[in-house]
């Protein structure tokens, strides 16, 4: 927060610019360049939101959300490497499962993903958003298949698939000492199914609403 807070001002010193035929004078301080900085990121970040919009495709979009409980998230503060990863593989694995089933879409889907490891409150509070076309390419690979409208894929069936995986490489991590010894101890009592056994809720897996497609 002190090199935002410091970001092209005197506390990081900077350059004096003078014109050699009116002598007008002008100070230009330097940048932080920290990657969370939205002066410095504004226009990498505007960039990447063109390249992304480029993208799209002329059908419909779903926002859909994996959030990771209380308990996870104190563990993934002491391990972020390895819980980011596992978040980011699990959601994506969860997704394309689902989607890959026939009895639900039949189709290869594609993802965008963006990792969040902070709530609106400032806490920590890692969760991945995904940007989800409403559909899909079919098996054979011949034909797009669309969901119904305005629905892409049951979200408890997403959120207990995605429980069951999420544990089951939390506790591999934790057999492998792959957790640092202080979040080991509490990964060795969290992984059951108590830490995702309530119903299916927003906080685990939410698929928003449709957003149409394209350039």
């Amino acid at each position: 927060m002190s090199a935002i807070e410091s970001c092209r001002t005197a506390a990081l010193g900077g350059h004096v610019a003078r014109c050699q035929d009116c002598a007008y004078t002008t100070i230009a301080y330097n940048s932080c360049r920290n990657r969370h900085c939205p002066k410095c990121q504004g226009a990498a970040a505007k960039q990447w939101l063109a390249e992304r919009a480029a993208e799209l495709l002329p059908v419909p979009y779903f926002h859909v959300v994996f959030t990771l409980p209380a308990p996870i998230a104190d563990i993934a503060y002491q391990n972020k490497a390895v819980i980011y990863d596992l978040l980011f593989k699990v959601s994506a694995e969860t997704m394309l499962t689902i989607a890959a089933d026939p009895k639900h879409l039949g189709a290869r889907i594609g993802i965008t993903t963006v990792l969040h490891t902070w709530g609106s409150a400032l806490t920590h509070h890692p969760h991945v958003h995904m940007i989800v076309p409403g559909g899909g390419i079919a098996r054979d690979g011949k034909r797009w298949v669309s969901c119904r409208p305005g629905f892409f894929l049951p979200v408890r069936v997403l959120s207990r698939l995605f429980r069951r995986l999420f544990l089951q490489r939390l506790s591999a991590a934790h057999k492998h000492f792959v957790l640092r010894p202080v979040a080991a101890a509490a990964a060795e009592h969290q992984c059951d199914a108590r830490i995702f056994g309530r119903p299916a809720h927003d906080g685990d897996v939410a698929v928003g609403g449709q957003r149409q497609g394209g350039a």
